[in-house]
């Protein structure tokens, strides 16, 4: 039986793995092979995660990824933006209409020109337990969609070291790394440079190097934001994290945003 699951269960956001492999493909720089593979490549080492793309124009049934790169050979790389709103902050997205809720209730999305792709995670369990995510697009005709003014990596690598300096001051105090001890682990990983994320052909180092710590802050929020085991974690303690978590988890995604849509050389 599938259950719906929280794109943490992935190295990273899928809508932040396929937007600079698209860009990269329409500028010319890689086969629609090497997005594919990109994309469904688990980077830790698992196994392959199933992508199909559902409610295609004209189409009755869901195809796999490699089947539908006619979706996407007209476009622009420009008209290719990763969008990743949150409660409050729903830039990039239309005023209305199913693919915001949509996008809304996911926290991120894929502008394709005049459609929307929304991913919807889901982890099977078979009958021995063992467990298996696939990811299912579904695609939205949104019409035109006015892009916000960019913010270019170096902003968004200034803005996001200065939150994660002054959040990790703040968990600390909180002794956050009692609750959950798996978040040491996770920080000396965010400190080494060989993440294994990387951004495809066309883009510079400087967004290169934010794509990749904005990735792993990704994992690092996950970890910090759960529920400790065994309650060790009271109501006003909750407060608090949430509360130093919040503008970090705004900078992290504003990262990601800006290393997927910058300019490509």
């Amino acid at each position: 039986m599938p259950v719906a699951s929280p794109h943490s269960g992935l190295t990273i956001r899928p809508s932040a793995r396929l937007v600079p492999w698209l860009r990269s493909w329409r500028t010319g720089l890689v086969p629609y092979d090497a997005v594919v593979d990109a994309v469904v490549e688990e980077i830790d080492g698992g196994d392959d995660i199933e992508h199909v793309v559902a409610d295609l124009p004209d189409s009755w049934h869901p195809v796999s990824l490699a089947e539908a790169p006619a979706l996407f050979s007209r476009i622009h790389p420009d008209d290719i933006r990763l969008i990743l709103p949150a409660p409050g902050d729903p830039r990039g997205l239309p005023v209305k209409g199913p693919f915001t809720a949509a996008a809304l209730g996911t926290g991120e999305a894929v502008i394709a020109g005049t459609v929307g792709l929304v991913p919807e995670i889901t982890t099977h369990v078979s009958g021995s337990g063992d467990q298996w995510q696939s990811v299912t697009w579904r695609v939205y005709e949104c019409g035109p969609v006015k892009p916000v003014p960019p913010v270019s990596p170096g902003e968004a690598e200034a803005e996001l070291a200065e939150a994660l300096h002054t959040a990790t001051g703040q968990l600390v105090a909180l002794d956050v790394a009692r609750w959950r001890p798996e978040l040491g682990v996770a920080l000396t990983q965010l400190r080494r440079s060989e993440h294994g994320m990387d951004l495809p052909p066309g883009y510079d180092q400087r967004a290169r190097r934010l794509y990749a710590r904005a990735g792993v802050l990704e994992r690092v929020l996950a970890i910090a934001d759960g529920d400790a085991p065994g309650g060790a974690v009271n109501v006003h303690e909750a407060g608090a994290r949430d509360a130093a978590l919040r503008p970090l988890g705004a900078a992290c995604r504003q990262a990601l945003t800006a290393a997927c849509n910058s300019t490509l050389g």
